[in-house]
Order: C-alpha cells, then sequence, then structure tokens
C-alpha cells in the first residue's frame, strides 16, 4: 500500500484528491496547520473524514514536515497548502512570501534530507502567467506574475523545478488553471456568485457585489484536476504540466450561467466600472461592481494549452463549464432550501 502525505488537505484540492488516493488504495495523511485542523468540513461532506489520518504541519516550521516525515514515511507528497487568496496577498505580502513561497523550500528540503526518493508535487497556478505574454499559456510561456501571491508561487515552482535539476529528485509542479466545485470556500468568486445568486433566488439577499466583470478565466472542475496530480507522480520521469480546459470565459458570463440555471432573466446596463445586472422580471438591480473587490494590478484573460499533459499524461477535461456551473448552483441552492 502506497502513502501519500496531503498538505492543505482540508481545502478543495485537498479534499478531492484523498477521495481519489483512497479510491486506487492509498493511505492518506493529511498534513494541516493548527488553525485549520478543525475545518473538515470538505471531508465530511466526501464522506472520507474517518479514512485519512490529519497531523499538524506548519509551512513556516521545516521541522513539522520532518517529524510526518518520519512517521509515516511516505511515497508522495502533495503540496496543496498555501495562502491562496489572491486579493489578500496584497494586504500581507510578506506572509504569502513566508508560506506559499518559502514554505515549498521548507518541503523540499525536508524531503531532500529524510529522503530524497520520495516522490513531490506541487501546486503551482495559472496566476503566475498574470500580465500574459502569449496566448495561450504553456509550460514554456514565460512567468509575469500581477500579485504577491503569484510571485510566491512562481518562487515555489522555480525551486521545484532546481531540485529536481540539482538532486535529481522526482519533483513536477501541475501549473493549474482555475478549478472550481461545489466545495470552493465562498471567499472565492465562483463559488460566490453561486451561493448569492441562489440566496437572491430564494429572497434572504437583493443584490451580489463584485469586482471585474470582464476578467475571463479558464475554469474547470476541480475533481478531474486532482487527477492529473496523481498521474504526474505516476510518470516514469518527472516535469511541469500545464491543467487547462483551453477555454475561457468571462466572470459576466459566470453570472449569466448561474442565473440562467436559477430562472433568473438577467440583462446588462452600463460599462466597466458602471455596469449592472437587472432582473429582467422586475427590474431590480441584482448584481453591482464594487471597485473594493478590485485588485491593485488586474489580470485580464487566462486561457490554458494542455496539450502536454494530454499526449503524455492521457488527461483531459470531463466537466464542461456549463455542467460545472451547474453542479455550484444547484448545491447551493439544496443546501439552501434544505436548511
Amino acid at each position: 500500500m502506497k502513502t501519500a502525505i496531503i498538505s492543505g488537505i482540508c481545502g478543495q484540492d485537498g479534499a478531492y484528491l484523498a477521495q481519489l488516493l483512497l479510491s486506487k488504495g492509498y493511505k492518506v495523511v493529511g498534513a494541516e496547520r493548527r488553525s485549520a485542523s478543525g475545518s473538515t468540513w470538505r471531508l465530511e461532506k466526501l464522506g472520507i473524514d474517518d479514512e485519512v489520518t490529519i497531523e499538524e504541519f506548519e509551512l513556516i516550521e521545516s521541522s513539522t514536515a520532518l517529524k510526518i516525515l518520519d512517521k509515516h514515511k511516505p511515497d508522495e507528497f502533495y503540496n496543496l497548502a498555501a495562502q491562496s487568496f489572491v486579493k489578500a496577498s496584497f494586504d500581507i505580502p510578506v506572509f504569502t512570501g513566508n508560506t506559499t513561497g518559502l514554505g515549498v523550500t521548507r518541503v523540499l528540503e525536508a524531503l531532500r534530507s529524510y529522503n530524497d526518493r520520495i516522490k513531490f508535487y506541487q501546486a503551482s497556478s495559472s496566476e503566475m502567467f498574470g500580465k500574459v505574454i502569449e496566448t495561450p499559456q504553456t509550460e514554456n510561456t514565460p512567468f509575469y506574475p500581477r500579485s504577491p501571491y503569484a510571485v510566491a508561487k512562481a518562487y515555489g515552482h522555480w525551486m521545484t523545478v532546481n531540485y529536481r535539476e540539482s538532486y535529481d529528485m522526482f519533483c513536477c509542479s501541475g501549473i493549474l488553471f482555475n478549478h472550481e466545485s461545489p466545495l470552493r470556500g465562498e471567499e472565492f468568486v465562483t463559488r460566490k456568485i453561486t451561493s448569492q445568486l441562489s440566496k437572491i433566488k430564494l429572497g434572504l439577499i437583493d443584490t451580489l457585489e463584485l469586482g471585474n466583470l470582464e476578467a475571463r478565466r479558464d475554469w474547470g472542475f476541480a475533481g478531474d484536476y486532482v487527477k492529473a496530480m496523481n498521474m504526474m507522480l505516476l510518470q516514469e520521469r518527472p516535469d511541469d504540466y500545464v491543467v487547462a480546459t483551453g477555454e475561457t470565459h468571462s466572470v459576466a458570463e459566470f453570472v449569466e450561467r448561474a442565473a440562467s440555471y436559477l430562472g433568473i432573466d438577467l440583462v446588462w446596463e452600463g460599462e466597466g466600472k458602471n455596469q449592472q445586472g437587472l432582473d429582467k422580471n422586475n427590474n431590480n438591480v441584482i448584481v453591482k461592481v464594487n471597485e473594493d473587490f478590485y485588485r491593485p494590478a488586474e489580470v485580464d484573460t487566462l486561457i490554458g494549452d494542455s496539450s502536454k499533459a494530454n499526449k503524455v499524461l492521457n488527461w483531459k477535461p470531463e466537466c464542461s463549464f456549463d455542467n460545472l456551473v451547474e453542479m455550484m448552483v444547484k448545491e447551493d441552492l439544496d443546501g439552501l432550501e434544505n436548511k
């Protein structure tokens, strides 16, 4: 039986990855910071909370990684833990760099000193492309990060490459584009949209406030993307892969799809920061732009080319954009109606 350690197991990706690995016969150990150890609702929702062991782990303290490695002697280590909120990274750039960036080095160094044959996966991000140099983005597209989060992710990415090339370690980075699900936290824009529009539908709130409605992203389903993570560590040679759908949609489009599934006939008025969405049936404003939700440096468009992952890993997304939005809306609406 293989043993895998997943840092950030209580997050969206960690929960789906744990479910996948358990289904493949792995022993799964979660590495989670003390403050998040009680946030196991995602594992509970998937019905796997009793099947995983959770150990205390801090990205800012190397000794915690060494303790877990020595106790569980894993075959694979998936580093999904991070300060993962892009906008918040502008407010806490030092903490973001210390966890999301230097934290990767701490884990890599722990692996190198304990057992450099343990396979390592690093969760890189499409945010590293930032102010894009080319479209679509591939593994060879230069990075131009536009937030402290993206800068920290780029550092972690290159440290992963460096340890692979310097010490012949099996280290892979998955450059994952936006991936969502009903397990997404409501602080993320997609889940905010589906949750709050469901509340509007039920008359619980009046309006949904968002930032840049024209920002375009390549959105996929997290359950599909964790399969690529595992596939990377099952290859003969370590490498880095873009994981994406190859489609791009605006935030406004996401709102439109979600509203449609809820039976809300949405029409837009105005442009840019003055744009607003109205319910055609009663002319009520239900979507507003709030400049407080804009980033200091915006990323306008991201779209990935996952041809390499398709060719080498035989990976491709299974869930469409429309099905993703519908899945998230249904989960939020059902949850509210059954409260």
